[in-house]
């Protein structure tokens, strides 16, 4: 028991630690650029997308999702003799931590990004069948609308009810897809506003 407390302590230490990296931060001092202070304030993805263009854009993309996948994936490694009940809630625990390490970064004051990226990297390595549901809807209402918070607001509303039939019976698993949905929906509040307002902007600049 002590072992597997130490496990758990430690991974959702990790975790929270590789969460709060705000690699979109970094990559806009790499380009003398203050991403709280240009484009939407958000030192997420898709900020980084909008202010310095693609080739910034999808490495912030990627290193965001990567500090959700990796821990994840580590932590499960160690959790693979230990009984599918505490293992899930730990590495539901650990996946928590890790969308609030990105969404409360200490480094800055806890003002993070949105967490979208990093959530997807946890549901990766936890919910891969939500997370390919999901982003068949990201995907088709991102086409439609071009705005990334639409597509990202019905994705995570996606997210619970895909659990629920998806993952039969795992009730650990459903809690985390509607705490993380909440979650999105709750950082995602400016933006509601501005959808209902029409003052949302398209990826491109217009709104």
């Amino acid at each position: 028991m002590n072992s597997l407390w130490t496990v758990a302590s430690l991974g959702i230490a990790l975790a929270f630690l590789c969460g709060s990296i705000p690699f979109g931060f970094l990559i806009g001092k790499i380009n003398r650029v203050d991403l709280r202070k240009v484009g939407s304030g958000n030192i997420g993805a898709t900020n980084v997308w909008r202010v310095l263009g693609w080739k910034w854009g999808l490495p912030a993309f990627l290193l965001d999702f990567l500090k959700g996948f990796v821990p994840l994936v580590i932590l499960g490694g160690f959790l693979n003799d230990t009984p599918v009940g505490p293992a899930q809630g730990i590495l539901v625990a650990a996946a928590l931590a890790a969308i609030l390490g990105h969404n409360f970064t200490p480094w800055l004051g806890f003002q993070g990004g949105k967490g979208i990226a990093t959530s997807a990297g946890v549901l990766a390595a936890l919910l891969p069948a939500s997370l390919g549901v999901i982003l068949a809807v990201w995907i088709v209402l991102f086409a439609i609308f071009r705005i990334v918070s639409i597509a990202s607001l019905a994705a995570a509303v996606v997210l619970p009810v895909a659990t629920w039939f998806l993952y039969p019976g795992q009730p650990v698993f459903f809690g985390f897809a509607l705490a993380a949905a909440l979650l999105t929906i709750v950082r995602h509040r400016a933006n509601i506003g501005r959808i209902c307002r029409g003052e949302e902007k398209r990826i491109g600049g217009k709104k």
